[in-house]
């Protein structure tokens, strides 16, 4: 048997990012290998049909318990792709026990996690946390929680008189680059419900999220000598700058929290000829949602009027949308959830999600699908890190969950 932790620290040992400018799926091959390596500790631990698909999904299920056939499978996923946003290969986790102030994680490169700006760390003073050696992310987001249904697994097959109906299990690619539902097979998947295990703090049981599309710009200039370029030279960047500077500057992430709304600049590139922009856009609400999407296309139209038809091209495509309208209809799987936590002494705390899961496509796919707590904290960056005891809490919380007494 393998504990939670010795799970996680394999699985972040596999570099596993996805990429948004990739048109293959996965995204990226190596995922595959991860992907191959769960397939095969599935069908050790004893679930049936376990398998990895061409396009990197994995899937097993576990058969219910004798006399509990007839209650409706559950489904359990989670992705095993890590976020673009930060170093992804070769990462160096180790357990320390914190013991409040701030935090070394590379005393070479003078790397530390300050308490006055990680206000988090207040919260595990005395507690271990898996860190990073500063110079990747963790990927606790989300190969903790592909860690925690896979220990929920083995307990339940070494634990016979814990009692189940039967239970599905999916482990997706892409999600960070919001493709992680493309390719789900639903349908043969066959869970009637399901719950992603793919938030943040211990506790958080989410079934609210944004609506989300991506935006990409490219902005064509004319460059020419800049000695004799009065009246000639469009010039690219500066045309890139224009359009940025007309979104509102208080509706970017650093400046917004709970169900505010946010234009994202994530990438900006190129040259007086040429210069892309990539923005992702969010909120809560539909009709605000949209009304981004509309600015923004008002924005380059206005562009396009003023330096020449054909100057910014925008690209816009939705991503997801907010579940909760899905999940509604089947309120009791939230309040599943809240018993299963407060069970385990675990207090839910019921948030939105200023972020999206797979289980946000999925509910609108007939799949309802809230989303529970990794434990995992500041996601996305090389100060991520994990506490020990909310990743074994996490494992005690998903048996409740699937118990039948």
């Amino acid at each position: 048997m393998m504990t939670v932790v010795e799970r996680f620290l394999k699985y972040v040992g596999f570099d596993t990012q996805s990429d948004e400018n990739s048109g293959e799926s996965p995204s990226t091959g190596k995922q595959k290998i991860l992907g191959a390596a769960l397939a095969e500790e599935l069908s050790v631990l004893g679930l049936h049909n376990a398998h990895m698909d061409e396009h990197g999904y994995v899937y097993g299920w576990l058969p219910a318990s004798p006399g509990c056939e007839g209650i409706p499978c559950v489904g359990l996923i989670a992705h095993m792709d890590t976020s673009p946003d930060a170093p992804g290969e070769g990462v160096k986790p180790r357990i320390v026990r914190y013991e409040g102030g701030d935090l070394v994680l590379n005393q070479e490169k003078g790397i530390v996690m300050r308490a006055a700006e990680f206000e988090s760390l207040g919260r595990y003073v005395g507690q271990e946390l898996i860190v990073t050696d500063g110079t990747t992310l963790l990927g606790a987001d989300d190969k903790a929680g592909v860690a925690e249904i896979f220990s929920c697994l083995e307990y339940l097959t070494t634990h016979p008189e814990v009692r189940h109906g039967r239970i599905a299990v999916g482990i997706t690619p892409d999600e960070e680059v919001g493709r992680g539902a493309d390719r789900f097979d639903v349908a043969g998947f066959g869970a009637a419900v399901a719950y992603t295990v793919d938030g943040g703090e211990l506790g958080e049981l989410e079934y609210e999220n944004f609506n989300a599309a991506s935006a990409k710009l490219t902005v064509h200039g004319f460059n020419i000598h800049p000695g004799s370029a009065k009246n000639k030279m469009k010039n690219a960047l500066l045309i890139a700058l224009e359009l940025a500077g007309m979104l509102p500057p208080a509706e970017t992430p650093a400046h917004t929290e709970g169900y505010e709304g946010f234009y994202h600049l994530n990438h900006l590139a190129g040259d007086e000829t040429e210069a892309r922009l990539s923005y992702i856009i969010r909120d809560h609400d539909r009709e605000k949602f949209e009304a981004r999407k509309a600015f923004l296309t008002a924005v380059a139209a206005f562009l396009n009027g003023k330096y020449g038809e054909g100057t910014v091209g925008l690209e816009l495509r939705d991503q997801y949308y907010n579940m909760r309208e899905q999940i509604e209809p089947h309120m009791y799987l939230i309040h599943r959830a809240r018993a299963a936590m407060e069970a385990v002494g675990v207090q839910p705390v019921e948030i939105p999600i200023r972020g999206g899961t797979d289980g946000a496509r999925l509910s609108y796919e007939g799949l309802p699908c809230p989303n529970l707590s990794t434990g995992g904290v500041n996601f996305h960056g090389i100060f991520e890190y994990i506490p020990v005891p909310s990743l074994e809490k996490m494992v005690e919380v998903l048996v409740q969950l699937v118990r039948v007494e």
